[in-house]
């Protein structure tokens, strides 16, 4: 198998880039797949500690909690996206990693395919 290197550029409320790229990233996994998913705008805040889940609401961190377990996952958050919506490495859940954009294009440079979603 091979390694999907993804760039989630996801925007305002309303966009469902998020959620495709983590599904997307699930489904690349369990294929057998490694997967490594760079996080951009307002993508950065599904790393943030302290999250609720509430019914009917979009929650992704189970998932990603499994694909960080997997072994076969990175989640990296673009540091200063994330700094500019007040989320420093102390906010940050345990496994996100936290990257100037030369890590994704690290990655980009040696992955087999490059997928970027969103940026609308």
């Amino acid at each position: 198998m091979g390694k999907i290197t993804i760039g989630c550029f996801s925007s305002l409320v309303g966009s469902m880039s998020l959620d495709f790229a983590i599904k997307f990233s699930d489904a690349a996994v369990k294929k057998g797949h490694e997967v490594d998913l760079w996080l951009s705008g307002n993508g950065t805040m599904l790393g943030k500690k302290g999250q609720s889940k509430f019914r009917d609401y979009s929650y992704l961190m189970d998932t990603v909690m499994e694909l960080i377990n997997s072994g076969k996952f990175k989640i990296t958050n673009c540091e200063a996206c994330a700094k500019a919506r007040g989320i420093g490495r102390e906010d940050t859940v345990e496994g996100f990693g936290v990257a100037s954009m030369d890590w994704y294009l690290a990655s980009a440079f040696s992955t087999d395919r490059i997928l970027h979603i969103g940026g609308e």
